[in-house]
Protein backbone atom coordinates (compact mmCIF):
# COMPACT_ATOMS: atom_id res chain seq x y z
CA UNK A 1 0.00 0.00 0.00
CA UNK A 2 1.13 3.12 -0.86
CA UNK A 3 0.78 6.74 0.76
CA UNK A 4 2.66 9.37 -1.56
CA UNK A 5 1.90 12.94 -0.61
CA UNK A 6 2.69 16.65 -2.28
CA UNK A 7 2.91 19.79 0.01
CA UNK A 8 4.76 23.02 -0.60
CA UNK A 9 6.68 24.95 1.89
CA UNK A 10 7.62 28.50 0.66
CA UNK A 11 6.30 27.74 -3.06
CA UNK A 12 3.24 27.86 -4.40
CA UNK A 13 3.31 25.35 -7.06
CA UNK A 14 0.73 22.89 -8.24
CA UNK A 15 1.69 19.69 -9.48
CA UNK A 16 0.07 18.27 -12.27
CA UNK A 17 -1.31 14.90 -12.76
CA UNK A 18 -0.56 13.82 -9.31
CA UNK A 19 -2.72 10.42 -9.38
CA UNK A 20 -0.98 9.17 -12.69
CA UNK A 21 2.52 10.11 -11.06
CA UNK A 22 2.06 8.46 -7.50
CA UNK A 23 1.05 5.25 -9.67
CA UNK A 24 4.27 5.35 -11.76
CA UNK A 25 6.13 6.12 -8.43
CA UNK A 26 4.37 3.43 -6.69
CA UNK A 27 5.15 0.69 -9.52
CA UNK A 28 9.19 1.77 -9.76
CA UNK A 29 9.10 0.52 -6.50
CA UNK A 30 7.25 -2.45 -6.68
CA UNK A 31 9.29 -3.37 -9.63
CA UNK A 32 12.59 -2.61 -8.03
CA UNK A 33 11.70 -3.95 -4.71
CA UNK A 34 8.56 -5.17 -3.81
CA UNK A 35 8.48 -3.08 -0.99
CA UNK A 36 5.04 -3.76 1.30
CA UNK A 37 4.87 -0.06 2.48
CA UNK A 38 5.32 3.31 0.97
CA UNK A 39 5.14 6.46 2.68
CA UNK A 40 6.87 9.37 0.93
CA UNK A 41 6.48 12.70 1.20
CA UNK A 42 7.45 15.01 -1.95
CA UNK A 43 7.96 18.56 -0.36
CA UNK A 44 8.13 21.28 -2.44
CA UNK A 45 10.06 24.02 -1.90
CA UNK A 46 12.69 27.51 -2.40
CA UNK A 47 15.92 27.84 -3.54
CA UNK A 48 16.42 29.36 0.15
CA UNK A 49 14.13 26.80 2.24
CA UNK A 50 16.28 23.98 0.58
CA UNK A 51 19.73 25.84 0.63
CA UNK A 52 19.02 26.18 4.54
CA UNK A 53 17.96 22.45 4.70
CA UNK A 54 21.34 21.57 3.16
CA UNK A 55 23.08 24.19 5.52
CA UNK A 56 21.26 22.12 8.73
CA UNK A 57 21.17 18.85 8.23
CA UNK A 58 23.68 18.23 5.87
CA UNK A 59 26.34 20.12 6.22
CA UNK A 60 26.30 22.09 2.95
CA UNK A 61 26.85 25.22 1.90
CA UNK A 62 25.41 24.89 -1.35
CA UNK A 63 22.01 25.46 -3.55
CA UNK A 64 20.90 21.42 -4.35
CA UNK A 65 17.63 20.67 -6.79
CA UNK A 66 16.99 17.62 -3.97
CA UNK A 67 17.83 16.39 -0.55
CA UNK A 68 15.79 12.46 -0.09
CA UNK A 69 15.77 12.22 3.66
CA UNK A 70 15.47 8.04 3.96
CA UNK A 71 13.45 7.06 7.33
CA UNK A 72 13.36 3.32 6.32
CA UNK A 73 14.21 1.01 8.83
CA UNK A 74 13.44 -2.55 7.63
CA UNK A 75 13.68 -4.05 4.04
CA UNK A 76 10.11 -3.89 3.54
CA UNK A 77 9.68 -0.08 3.98
CA UNK A 78 10.04 3.20 1.82
CA UNK A 79 9.71 6.01 4.24
CA UNK A 80 11.15 9.53 3.17
CA UNK A 81 10.82 13.11 3.01
CA UNK A 82 12.09 14.11 -0.37
CA UNK A 83 12.50 18.05 -0.73
CA UNK A 84 12.80 19.43 -4.39
CA UNK A 85 13.43 22.92 -4.87
CA UNK A 86 10.98 23.97 -7.71
CA UNK A 87 13.33 27.24 -8.50
CA UNK A 88 16.35 24.81 -9.24
CA UNK A 89 14.48 22.56 -11.07
CA UNK A 90 13.10 25.33 -13.16
CA UNK A 91 17.12 27.22 -13.47
CA UNK A 92 17.85 23.32 -14.96
CA UNK A 93 15.34 23.11 -17.54
CA UNK A 94 16.63 25.52 -19.14
CA UNK A 95 20.05 25.15 -18.76
CA UNK A 96 19.68 21.53 -20.04
CA UNK A 97 17.00 22.70 -22.14
CA UNK A 98 14.20 20.27 -21.36
CA UNK A 99 10.13 21.09 -20.64
CA UNK A 100 9.70 21.73 -16.70
CA UNK A 101 8.02 19.09 -15.99
CA UNK A 102 10.06 16.51 -17.65
CA UNK A 103 13.07 18.09 -15.50
CA UNK A 104 11.08 17.52 -12.35
CA UNK A 105 9.93 13.86 -12.98
CA UNK A 106 13.68 13.07 -13.72
CA UNK A 107 14.32 14.88 -10.36
CA UNK A 108 11.32 13.18 -8.45
CA UNK A 109 12.59 9.59 -9.91
CA UNK A 110 16.03 10.34 -9.02
CA UNK A 111 15.10 10.84 -5.30
CA UNK A 112 12.90 7.10 -5.11
CA UNK A 113 16.24 5.58 -6.64
CA UNK A 114 18.21 6.31 -4.08
CA UNK A 115 15.96 5.02 -1.69
CA UNK A 116 15.59 1.94 -3.60
CA UNK A 117 19.92 1.83 -3.04
CA UNK A 118 20.77 3.28 -6.64
CA UNK A 119 23.90 5.84 -5.94
CA UNK A 120 25.39 8.50 -8.00
CA UNK A 121 28.93 9.48 -5.82
CA UNK A 122 30.81 7.56 -8.50
CA UNK A 123 30.81 8.44 -12.14
CA UNK A 124 29.73 4.70 -12.97
CA UNK A 125 27.04 5.35 -10.22
CA UNK A 126 26.27 8.43 -12.11
CA UNK A 127 26.02 6.15 -15.63
CA UNK A 128 24.03 3.60 -13.95
CA UNK A 129 21.62 6.33 -12.29
CA UNK A 130 20.69 8.18 -15.82
CA UNK A 131 20.12 4.47 -16.88
CA UNK A 132 17.76 3.59 -14.65
CA UNK A 133 16.07 7.36 -14.79
CA UNK A 134 15.08 7.23 -18.25
CA UNK A 135 14.28 3.67 -17.98
CA UNK A 136 11.66 5.26 -15.31
CA UNK A 137 10.63 7.95 -17.28
CA UNK A 138 9.68 5.84 -20.23
CA UNK A 139 7.61 4.10 -18.04
CA UNK A 140 5.57 7.33 -17.28
CA UNK A 141 5.34 8.35 -20.77
CA UNK A 142 5.19 4.94 -22.13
Amino acid sequence: MANITFQNEDVHFILPDKTKIKKWIEKIILQENSKKHIQISFIFCSDSFLHQINKTYLQHDSLTDIITFNYSEDEDTVESDIFISIDRVGENSKLFKTPFIAELQRVMIHGVLHLLGFKDKTKDQREKMREKENECLTLYHG
